[in-house]
């Protein structure tokens, strides 16, 4: 029996595939439309399970061409947003931040801004290392131009 529908499928043309794909993808929307806030929690909650356990199982290289692909699909997303909708997102996360820094612990303030303070040292380390490297390079340019 599913070998028949394998079968079939093989055979249809691009057309009346994508009309089935479309009465499929109708279908879902009317599932998830009518399904209660239980059915849905259970729903979100199997998909979130399997797709942990596909990331459990995949290899490094699967995992970084996962998040290749995630990296250029948001690119193209935001190359394509509006200012409109670019200060919508921004308006989002900056909510979102606001939030949760009102719901956070002292400790896990104290821990952010520790966090913060520790990222701050090591770009201004990496600028001075910049400048040193470029010193030096410039330094032993010059010397060779003099000798």
């Amino acid at each position: 029996m599913a070998q028949r529908g394998l079968d079939r499928r093989e055979e249809e043309t691009e057309e009346p595939s994508n009309s089935r794909l479309s009465d499929m993808a109708l279908r879902g929307q009317e599932r998830r439309a009518e399904e209660t806030e239980e059915q849905r929690n259970r729903r979100l909650a199997v998909m979130g399970q399997r797709s942990q356990q596909r990331r459990a199982e995949e290899t490094e290289e699967q995992r970084n061409s996962r998040l290749a692909v995630m990296t250029q699909r948001g690119q193209e997303r935001r190359a394509e947003e509006t200012d409109e909708q670019r200060n919508s997102r921004l308006a989002v996360m900056a909510q979102c931040g606001q939030m949760r820094r009102a719901e956070e612990t002292e400790e896990q303030r104290n821990s952010r801004l520790s966090a913060m303070l520790q990222h701050a040292r090591e770009r201004r380390l990496n600028v001075i290392e910049g400048q040193n490297h470029h010193q030096i390079q410039t330094f032993y340019a010059a010397r060779t131009v003099l000798n």
